[in-house]
């Protein structure tokens, strides 16, 4: 299980979708099975969303941005957030953030790390 908070911006400053503002999740699967990941999105003034599933192939990654997220519905933009990150395997979550609000744009990441229950 991981966490991460979020916000990311309605506004971005340059070409899309690569500069568009938005955070992701890259999820590393190293084992020999797929991973069932479920993300659960907490807010401080409404109950939570979730879970958006998402399938992470066995020893790959994926990168999976928040504000591509639609079902069961999209994330609000300029909202903050914290996710919870669940799943059938053990995996690595590096959190990123990119804030294209203005030209000079700004890249944020965690270190990413295994987390055991």
């Amino acid at each position: 299980m991981g966490y991460c908070g979020g916000l990311y911006s309605p506004f971005s400053t340059g070409p899309a979708p690569e500069f568009t503002s938005h955070e992701t999740a890259c999820i590393l699967n190293t084992s020999e099975e797929d991973a069932q990941v479920n993300i659960w999105i907490y807010f401080s003034d409404r109950d939570p969303i979730g879970p958006y599933k998402v399938t992470v192939p066995a020893k790959r990654t994926k990168h999976v941005r928040f504000n591509d997220l639609k079902d069961p519905e999209p994330i609000p933009t300029g909202t903050d957030y914290s996710s919870v990150i669940e799943s059938d395997r053990p995996v690595v979550v590096q959190h990123s953030r990119l804030d294209s609000r203005q030209a000079e744009n700004a890249l944020l990441s965690t270190i990413a790390f295994p987390v055991t229950t």
